[in-house]
C-alpha cells in the first residue's frame, strides 16, 4: 500500500457517525438495503458506460453483488462488480457527505432518537449506516477507468472523526466493503439472519445478489449421511434479479412496491400511492411512479435536479431526468423505461426529442390522474401539506393541464373555522349562493391577517364564501389565473368590488345615499391627505372597521410581496392607495367633528396610517405614527 494519509472528517459530519454508532436506526438491518443499493447503482452505472466502451467489463461480463460472512474475523463484506472509485473519488464521496444534505439532516433532527433515525435514508447518507453494526469499516475498490491495477484505493475508518485512504495494488474492478462487526450485533454474521434481511428489502434488485452460505447434500440412496463431512460453502442467488416494473402488477404485492420506492429514493417511508403502467403501441413505455409522503429537504430549490430515473431496453440511462415531467410535479419519484429512445442518449438530445415530449405529456397526464384519485381519500390532506405549495405552480407553468392543476389545488375559506386548506375550488362553485358569478378570494400575510381582514365583512354578512390565502405563491398564482369553470376570480380588495346581482336595489339605494350624505366628509379627507392617497371614497364593504386601503382593480401589492421584491434588490416606488371610509363608524364620526382643521388632519393622516396597519402589517414611518396618536390621546 502507498503512503497513508489521514483526513478529518467534518464536525457535522462527526455527530451524524456518532449517531449511526450508537445505534441510531429503529430498525439496524436496514443497513444492508443501503449497501446493496449502492453496489447495484455502482453497477447500473458501468453498465451504462460499457455500451459505448465494452473493454470496461469485456474480464468479468457478468454482474453481480455478493455477501460474505467470517465468523471467525467477525467481518462482514459486501462487494460488487461494478465501476469502483478512484482515490480522489473515495476520499470525496466517503470522506465527506456535506453535499447529500448532512448539515440540513442534522437541522431537522428533533432530538427523539427514533425519529432522527429515520432521517437518515432521506439525506442521502446511507453508506454510513454501516457503522451501526461495525466499529470499523474497510472499503477495498478499484475504478473499471484505472489504467493499473496499482491505482485501487483503501479507505478505512472507525467512525471516530478521521478516516485513512491510499493507492493499494487490486486485481478486480468494483468495490468491497467490509464490516468488522461490533460483538454485539454478531446477529449479522449468521446466514439465515442475512437471508432474511436480503429477501426483505432488496429481491427487486436486478442484479443478482449472492449469499455465501453452507450448501446440504443430501446422502445418495443407500448411502448413510456421514457426520464427519466437512460442510461445503458456496455463493448462492438469493434474491429474484427481475428488475421489478417488468412484471405483471398483478404479480407484484404492496409490500414489493413499497420496498422498491425506498431502493429507488433512499425513503424509510412508504408512499402514498403508485402507479404501474406499461403501454404499448407507436409509443412504448413501462413507467412506475410514486407520489412519496414526505416532502425532500430540497423541495423549494427550483435548481436542485429532480426527475425519473431513465432506462432504455431495461438499461439504466441517468438519474434526475427532468424532462420528463414539469418543474411543478418535481417531487414525484419513479422511473420511465422505453424502447423508443437509443441506448445512447443524452441530456440534450432528450431535450429535443419528439419522444421526450410525448413522453411528458402522457406522464403528467398520468401523475393527474394519480393526485384526482388520491384526492377522493384521507391522505391528499398529507399530500397537500407537504406538496401543495409546489403544485400551485402548475396552472401558471402547465397552460394545457391547467384546469386539472385546478382542480387539485386546496384552500382555507371562511366557510370553515380552519386553517386547514380543504376547499377545492369544485367545492366552492358548488355552494355558491344562486346569483353569485364571480369566486371571491383574499391574499394576506398570515391566515390571522386573513380571517380578520377588514375586506371580509360585508361579504360575510350578505354570507359570501371567500377563499383565504396567505404563501408566497398565492399572490403569483392568481394574478395569471383568471377563472375557473366560467367564475372570474375576484380579489376581494378590489377598488370596484363586483357583487353584480348579490346586490339588491335596496343595497344599491343606501350606497348611493351614504355615498350623497358624506360628500363633504369625503372631500375634506381629501383636502386632508393631498397626495398621500389616489383617492378617498365612502366603504361599501365595511361594517365593523372604520377605514381600509384598496388599490385600483384590485392590484395593491401586499406587504409580503413588496418586502420579497425589495429584499432582491428591486427599487418600488411608494404606492398610493385608495382609502375607503366608513362614516357610521365611530371613529370617523370622531373625526368629522373637528372643527379646527390642523386637528382634522391629525385624525386624517391617523385613520389613513391605521388602515395602512391593519393591511400591511407594517408601517414606513411607525414613530411618526405614533406620535400622531400620542397626540390625540392627549387631547
Amino acid at each position: 500500500m502507498s503512503a497513508v494519509e489521514q483526513h478529518g472528517f467534518q464536525t457535522e459530519v462527526a455527530k451524524l457517525l456518532n449517531l449511526l454508532a450508537n445505534s441510531l436506526y429503529s430498525n439496524k438491518e436496514v443497513f444492508l438495503r443501503e449497501l446493496i443499493s449502492n453496489a447495484s447503482d455502482a453497477i447500473d452505472k458501468l453498465h451504462f458506460l460499457s455500451l459505448t466502451k465494452p473493454d470496461l467489463v469485456k474480464d468479468d461480463p457478468v454482474f453481480k453483488i455478493r455477501i460474505r460472512a467470517d465468523k471467525d474475523q467477525h467481518t462482514l463484506t459486501i462487494s460488487d462488480n461494478g465501476l469502483g472509485m478512484t482515490l480522489a473519488e473515495a476520499n470525496e464521496h466517503l470522506g465527506t457527505i456535506a453535499k447529500s444534505g448532512t448539515e440540513d439532516f442534522l437541522k431537522h433532527m428533533t432530538g427523539d432518537a427514533q425519529k432522527d433515525s429515520q432521517l437518515i435514508g432521506q439525506f442521502g447518507v446511507g453508506f454510513y449506516s454501516a457503522f451501526i453494526v461495525a466499529d470499523k469499516v474497510t472499503v477495498l475498490s478499484l475504478s473499471a477507468n484505472a489504467e493499473s491495477p496499482d491505482e485501487g484505493v483503501q479507505w478505512e475508518s472507525t467512525g471516530e472523526g478521521t478516516f485513512s485512504s491510499g493507492n493499494i495494488h487490486r486485481e478486480h474492478r468494483g468495490t468491497e466493503i467490509i464490516l468488522h462487526i461490533k460483538d454485539s450485533e454478531s446477529e449479522f454474521l449468521d446466514t439465515w439472519r442475512l437471508r432474511q434481511a436480503i429477501t426483505k428489502y432488496s429481491d427487486h434488485i436486478s442484479v443478482p445478489v449472492e449469499l455465501y452460505e453452507e450448501q446440504y447434500e443430501a446422502p445418495k440412496e443407500g448411502e448413510e449421511e456421514n457426520k464427519d463431512k466437512q460442510p461445503k460453502f458456496d455463493y448462492v442467488q438469493v434474491n429474484d434479479a427481475k428488475a421489478l416494473w417488468t412484471r405483471a402488477p398483478q404479480e407484484i404485492k404492496p409490500e414489493e412496491y413499497n420496498e422498491f420506492y425506498k431502493h429507488l429514493t433512499s425513503d424509510y417511508q412508504d408512499p402514498l400511492t403508485y402507479a404501474h403502467n406499461k403501454v404499448e403501441g407507436e409509443l412504448e413505455y413501462t413507467s412506475l411512479l410514486y407520489i412519496p409522503r414526505q416532502a425532500p429537504w430540497d423541495l423549494f430549490n427550483r435548481e436542485q435536479k429532480h426527475g425519473l430515473k431513465l432506462f432504455v431496453h431495461r438499461v439504466f440511462i441517468m438519474d434526475d431526468a427532468e424532462q420528463f415531467l414539469p418543474t411543478y410535479l418535481r417531487f414525484v419519484k419513479g422511473l420511465v423505461d422505453t424502447n423508443a429512445l437509443p441506448l445512447n442518449v443524452s441530456r440534450e438530445l432528450l431535450q429535443e426529442s419528439a419522444v421526450t415530449r410525448k413522453l411528458k405529456k402522457a406522464l403528467t397526464k398520468r401523475v393527474l390522474g394519480m393526485l384526482a384519485k388520491l384526492a377522493k381519500t384521507d391522505d391528499y390532506k398529507i399530500f397537500w401539506a407537504q406538496f401543495g405549495n409546489v403544485l400551485k405552480e402548475g396552472p401558471v407553468e402547465d397552460y394545457s393541464n391547467r384546469d386539472a392543476v385546478l382542480k387539485l389545488l386546496r384552500f382555507a375559506s371562511t366557510a370553515n373555522d380552519s386553517a386547514e386548506p380543504q376547499v377545492s375550488l369544485e367545492d366552492y362553485v358548488g355552494r355558491m349562493k344562486e346569483k353569485q358569478t364571480a369566486i371571491y378570494y383574499l391574499t394576506a400575510d398570515s391566515y390571522e391577517a386573513a380571517v380578520k381582514s377588514p375586506y371580509l365583512e360585508q361579504l360575510k354578512q350578505k354570507g359570501i364564501e371567500v377563499l383565504l390565502m396567505w404563501d408566497r405563491v398565492d399572490e403569483w398564482l392568481m394574478g395569471n389565473v383568471n377563472e375557473f369553470d366560467g367564475k372570474k376570480f375576484i380579489p376581494v380588495t378590489a377598488s370596484d368590488l363586483e357583487l353584480g346581482e348579490l346586490e339588491n336595489e335596496e343595497d344599491k339605494k343606501q350606497r348611493e345615499e351614504t355615498q350623497n350624505e358624506n360628500k363633504d366628509l369625503v372631500e375634506r379627507f381629501k383636502q386632508a391627505l393631498g397626495d398621500k392617497v389616489q383617492d378617498v371614497r365612502v366603504s361599501a364593504r365595511l361594517i365593523d372597521s372604520p377605514s381600509c386601503v384598496v388599490a385600483e382593480n384590485g392590484s395593491r401589492m401586499t406587504a409580503q410581496l413588496r418586502r420579497l421584491l425589495e429584499a432582491s434588490g428591486q427599487k418600488l416606488p411608494d404606492e398610493r392607495y385608495i382609502l375607503e371610509l366608513n362614516p357610521k363608524h365611530a371613529l370617523i364620526a370622531k373625526a368629522a367633528s373637528q372643527s379646527d382643521e390642523e386637528r382634522f388632519k391629525l385624525w386624517a393622516d391617523f385613520i389613513y396610517q391605521q388602515a395602512l396597519l391593519a393591511d400591511q402589517g407594517t408601517l414606513k414611518d411607525p414613530a411618526a405614527f405614533v406620535k400622531t396618536l400620542d397626540t390625540l390621546l392627549l387631547d
